[in-house]
């Protein structure tokens, strides 16, 4: 899209008719007065209503999960979720359908996102039926004993999790669908901006045969319910995905409980003088514009060795125009809305300040409503807050560096420490770069963020405490280990 050019925002309704939903407390669909209504960031249609929670359904929650209960044997965890995931299968567009009329993803987007949670099911359900533990034999050292010493997993009380509204899906099941396969009982509180879709996901668990004290979901204003629920020392261990400022918040109101935290992330993808060109254009493009560019581990810092700079913008530019920007429900749309207008509003202005500290804009930089172009930026001063701090949306800053030494500084450079994607062929580099990066990943030749839904995830300084996601580490995170000794 040339900088000329810009977008009308016509309703277009995408088919998804208004879910009347409600918060559960335990199975039970709460009854109140006070909804929420979501609308889509695209044309301000009513997409649906929540019937919120207040304080006192918190309370019903915890107790409801915390009641004496026989706990589910491994295989009817495991039965649970290959139903729900049966289940899910049928209903994928469905759910796609839903994402996008609520959070303004491409439904493009939104049918890779369940893809994407699809294999979330697959993973949940067979690490169900694998047998953990260890075996440490006593009488190896002159001061042992003929004993043995076993260990097993024990599922934790109860698990609080707190969703982000970027993948209204997937988020969502990263933390239910592990929390669930070892045993522990959750409530979610997902983003009053996309709660539609984790709702409908409940109510699919529950469809499954997912015992009600199992699961709760509450919508509702934040002191009401997350900030009660985040202090309850009742509560085992709370799982957050969202901003760092509210993530701190989140580790110093906590108290004596375990806290993971995935925070934001300002993701380089380096790309070294000896990439190959064509990788590096499709991965940057990829990486800053997918998602509307609203990923923890987007491509927010396009990073190129000064000797291809010129070749590598001269080549991008052309892959940009391709990510479109528009109806979110029109397949050939690449690039929906951000969340809400504000967003976008925010977008804008960080652009123009980049702008008067030097940088330029060459393609896009402009938005209408809660649309915002694809954006390619060049000489992105090292200190502009486009690349200080994370921006959440569909932008390419693209900066220079003149050595590997240089690339790793300016990576390092920033607060956060989630993720990287490195363009190269020399073996030297990737190893240095693995070596030297301070994040919680190095991707060679892919984009920042890459991975496999039971592969380990998380970052460091203000990315997160270090503490891994994915569907094995979250497991370990929803359970404890409990040793025991024999004679032997």
């Amino acid at each position: 899209m040339e900088n000329s050019e810009i977008l009308t925002v016509e309703a277009q309704g995408n088919g998804v008719a208004v879910m009347n939903l409600s918060s559960y407390v335990a199975g039970g669909k709460i009854k109140s007065d006070k909804l929420l209504e979501v609308r889509s960031p695209y044309d301000n249609r009513l997409v649906g209503t929540v019937t919120q929670a207040n304080s006192s359904h918190v309370q019903q929650a915890i107790e409801a999960a915390l009641k004496s209960k026989t706990p589910l044997t491994r295989y009817e965890r495991y039965s649970i979720l290959e139903k729900a995931r049966n289940l899910f299968l049928n209903r994928k567009e469905e759910f796609a359908q839903i994402i996008s009329a609520e959070s303004g993803l491409a439904i493009r987007e939104a049918r890779y996102e369940t893809g994407r949670a699809q294999d979330v099911f697959l993973f949940a359900a067979i690490e169900t039926l694998h047998d953990d533990g260890e075996v440490f034999s006593c009488d190896i050292t002159p001061h042992g004993k003929a004993r043995k010493i076993f260990t097993l997993r024990e599922p934790l009380p109860l698990a609080v999790c707190i969703t982000p509204f970027n993948h209204p899906l997937n988020q969502v099941i990263h933390k239910i669908l592990p929390a669930i396969a070892v045993g522990t009982p959750v409530i979610l509180k997902p983003s009053e901006k996309t709660p539609l879709t984790a709702i409908k996901l409940v109510e699919l668990l529950y469809e499954a045969g997912l015992p009600h004290y199992m699961l709760s979901v509450l919508l509702g204003p934040t002191n009401e319910i997350a900030e009660p629920l985040v202090k309850d020392p009742r509560v085992s261990i709370v799982s957050f995905t969202g901003s760092v400022a509210v993530g701190k918040l989140i580790a110093t109101a906590a108290g004596y409980k375990k806290v993971i935290l995935e925070l934001g992330g300002n993701d380089p993808l380096i790309i070294m003088e000896d990439a190959d060109m064509d990788k590096a254009v499709f991965l940057a493009a990829e990486g800053a514009f997918r998602n509307s560019g609203q990923r923890c581990t987007a491509v927010k810092r396009i990073l190129v060795h000064e000797k291809i700079k010129d070749e590598f913008i001269k080549k991008f530019v052309e892959k940009a125009k391709e990510y479109i920007c528009g109806d979110p429900s029109d397949p050939k749309t690449m690039v929906g809305t951000v969340i809400d207008e504000p967003a976008a509003e925010y977008l804008e202005n960080v652009v123009k300040k980049s702008v008067e500290k030097g940088a330029k804009v060459i393609l896009g930089g402009k938005r209408k409503g809660a649309l915002m172009e694809s954006t390619v930026i060049i000489d992105v001063p090292r200190d502009a807050d486009m690349v200080v701090h994370e921006s959440f949306g569909p932008l390419a800053p693209i900066m220079s560096f003149k050595d590997i030494d240089d690339a790793i500084k300016l990576s390092n450079s920033t607060a956060y420490g989630l993720s990287s994607g490195i363009v190269t062929n020399n073996m030297e580099y990737a190893l240095k770069f693995v070596k030297e990066l301070n994040v919680g990943t190095v991707n060679i030749n892919e984009v920042p963020g890459y991975r496999i839904e039971r592969s380990p995830f998380g970052g460091i300084k203000d990315s997160g405490l270090g503490i891994k996601e994915g569907v094995i580490e979250a497991m370990k995170c929803f359970s404890y280990v409990k040793t025991f000794s024999l004679p032997w």
